[in-house]
């Protein structure tokens, strides 16, 4: 027996509450003073002197393990699911097994003839 939402679609066999411990972006040191730092992509500060990775009080928050979120909720989608990607029939047909755990993303280099 499926339990089907008002709008139609399959709801999740369990759905927990995402709680996320941090959802800003850990930035890279220094990011606003130097233009050649395109990315702010995190990189670990590796200075003696520095402030970040001393830990300093008032200065950015350095990436560690504690950050990390509930493996329970960990790459569930808002809507309750996970998401699976589909490239071929025979994947289409594992997906329709595991309906209420898993959500399904065309991958890109499907034609749109065979989608």
């Amino acid at each position: 027996v499926i339990r089907r939402q008002a709008m139609g679609g399959v709801t999740p066999l369990v759905k927990h509450k995402i709680v996320k411990k941090r959802t800003a972006p850990f930035l890279r040191h220094h990011i606003d003073r130097y233009k050649r730092i395109k990315t702010p992509t995190w990189r670990k500060p590796k200075g003696i002197d520095s402030v970040v990775r001393r830990r300093f009080k008032g200065n950015i928050k350095m990436v560690n393990i504690g950050y990390g979120n509930n493996t329970k909720t960990r790459h569930i989608l808002p809507n309750g699911f996970k998401k699976f990607l589909i490239s071929n029939v025979k994947e289409l047909d594992v997906l329709m097994m595991q309906n209420r755990h898993y959500c399904g993303e065309i991958a890109h280099n499907v034609s749109a003839r065979k989608r």
